[in-house]
Parts: structure tokens; sequence; C-alpha cells
């Protein structure tokens, strides 16, 4: 197989797109954006609430798109909340 120019260009441009996406800096965590906006009593607590739900559904699903089951999914789950809501 002959590898020509353009072609060698695309290889190489892909790869340095998926290299580049994995040094994105990762969302900050629902206490992190807490802090960061400076609420305090029930904004907070509904931030808190609305950011926990939409993670519990976001990790739900990725877990499912996993095709997690048992302990696996319960697992993933945990740590992904964990990630995403922080401590």
């Amino acid at each position: 197989m002959k590898l020509t120019t353009s072609t060698i260009f695309v290889l190489l441009t892909s790869l340095g797109l998926t290299a580049s996406s994995y040094a994105q800096t990762p969302a900050p965590t629902c206490n992190a954006a807490v802090q960061e906006k400076k609420l305090a009593g029930a904004a907070k607590a509904a931030f808190l609430k609305k950011c926990e739900r939409e993670a519990t559904e976001k990790c739900e699903a990725a877990a499912a798109e996993r095709k997690l089951v048992g302990a696996a999914k319960s697992s993933n789950i945990k740590k992904c909340l964990k990630d995403t809501v922080g401590e």
C-alpha cells in the first residue's frame, strides 16, 4: 500500500485531534461551581439539587451505553457521581 501525502496528513491530523481532546480540562464539579458562584441558602440548595439530578442522569446513561450491569454498574455510577458532584 502506497501512502500518499494527503493520506499521511489525514492520519496525523486525526491523531492530533484525538490527543487534544484528552488535554481538555474537566468541567468543574457541582460543589466547586457553588463555591465559584458564591451561592448560599436556597439558591445553593436548588443549584446542588439540579446539578446532582443532571449528574445522576448522565452517569446512568453512560453506564447503560457501556452495557454495565450489577456491581460494575453501581460502582461506575458511584465513581461518576463522585467525580461530577464532588466531595
